[in-house]
């Protein structure tokens, strides 16, 4: 899997991952993912800050791959986040979280169960910025990295590569009212030599242009289908492949 996205970045730049929620329910979900793969969505994350039923996890990825042929990539919020169903999982460290929980404890609690289920790990760095006040930040204790500093962002991102992380996630959180400053993006994609993925608050085709050229090998969107639909992502993905 990890092998797939390098190389849709190789090919493409930057690529587009669709977020979905397993506790918000999507309107005509197998026709949702029809159209992302149409459009050319490269992989669906599937997961949450507050996923606690692994049922519902389940039963979500079976859906996604019933109904398409994206591979699938946990996203998730603690070691509950783990389904057997999945191609992969975003194996992450939330960098600047005050807790040792999301440093290492949750981790150490779900590596078993990766292993057992066969779920390839993707070594990721997970850095919370920006000043909204979203759920990832409240759950996560997090020191969040305001946009003014986005040389504190690229010393998290840094150390987790020296750490061996192989990407790093920038997030604004889901729902947050603006995505993440295209200065941090352009800071930290010159800092460090891992892929850069961008997510929260992106909402239409300029953001997500302005990001891409900044630096962002990924760009996740998940309210803005939550709430409209594929016909903003489209337009997302288109803006991502011009720039």
């Amino acid at each position: 899997m990890e092998s797939k996205i390098r190389r849709a970045i190789s090919e493409r730049g930057c690529v587009h991952l669709a977020l979905l929620d397993p506790e918000k329910p999507f309107h005509k979900l197998p026709q949702v993912l029809q159209d992302l793969e149409s459009i050319g969505t490269a992989a669906i994350m599937i997961g949450g800050s507050t996923v606690r039923s692994n049922a519902q996890l389940d039963r979500m990825v079976e859906t996604v791959k019933n109904s398409c042929r994206l591979p699938t990539i946990l996203f998730p919020n603690n070691e509950s986040g783990i389904s057997r169903h999945a191609d992969a999982i975003f194996f992450m460290s939330l960098l600047n979280s005050s807790n040792p929980r999301y440093l290492i404890g949750a981790q150490a609690m779900g590596a078993p169960a990766v292993k057992t289920f066969g779920i390839e790990p993707i070594p990721l760095g997970y850095i919370v910025v920006g000043p909204s006040n979203t759920a990832v930040s409240n759950i996560g204790e997090v020191e969040r990295v305001p946009y003014s500093k986005p040389e504190i962002a690229a010393n998290f991102a840094l150390a987790g590569q020296y750490l061996g992380m192989r990407f790093v996630y920038l997030e604004a959180g889901s729902g947050a009212r603006n995505p993440v400053d295209a200065e941090m993006v352009k800071r930290v994609s010159s800092t460090i030599d891992v892929p850069v993925i961008v997510g929260g608050g992106i909402r239409t085709g300029s953001q997500a242009e302005l990001i891409a050229r900044s630096g962002a090998s990924v760009i996740v969107t998940g309210t803005v289908l939550e709430n409209e639909g594929t016909g903003p992502v489209k337009q997302i993905i288109s803006s991502i492949k011009r720039a």
